[in-house]
């Protein structure tokens, strides 16, 4: 037997449905080596131990939704792909916790380098080229941009709004149509 077929990156990807399930800073090599069945040290011959695992999971999500991103925002331009980038960033966070998790970890600048994250920085851009923007109002706004999706985002996450029944779908869009407002009139 090929040791269950395990590969570094089967091991990754097993490692985020892990951090989706149980939360990204629980995953554990015991835990990931119970699941597939393997004992703990078979895993070291695919990865270095628990934080070159957990570096994967992170370069692993990035790759993942930079690629929705991607898709979500091809061919739109001004609020529509604004709402394009939020609405999938948010429906990645929701469907994904543990690999969201892992993209809020700071990685090595070699790694971060190499990995989506870059991707990440050029869609936002691209989002606000088709609102007219362009350096430095093009970086503010990006800030601005990130800073409610992830606010909001983590907010959402912790149980935050949980004391409102408003919908939270509703108050998301609410701000994406507040971030649209302030996007086309910056100057």
């Amino acid at each position: 037997m090929a040791r269950a077929g395990i590969t570094p990156e089967r091991l990754t990807v097993a490692a985020a449905d892990l951090a989706d399930e149980v939360g990204f800073e629980a995953i554990s090599l015991a835990a990931l080596a119970r699941g597939l069945g393997v004992k703990d040290a078979s895993l070291y011959s695919h990865v270095a131990g628990l934080g070159d695992l957990r570096t994967r999971v992170t370069v692993l999500a990035l790759a993942e939704l930079a690629d929705l991103l991607a898709d979500a925002v091809a061919g739109l331009a001004g609020k529509d792909a604004l709402k394009a980038f939020a609405t999938t960033y948010r429906h990645y966070a929701l469907a994904h916790p543990g690999r969201y998790t892992a993209m809020q970890q700071e990685l090595d600048p070699v790694t971060l380098a190499a990995s989506a994250a870059p991707r990440h920085g050029e869609l936002v851009r691209a989002v606000l080229r088709g609102y007219g923007l362009t350096d430095p109002d093009e970086t503010d706004a990006a800030r601005l941009v990130l800073s409610t999706v992830y606010g909001f985002l983590g907010l959402e996450a912790s149980g935050g709004f949980s004391h409102h029944p408003r919908d939270l779908g509703t108050s998301f869009e609410r701000s994406l149509d507040a971030l649209d407002h302030a996007l086309r009139s910056w100057a």
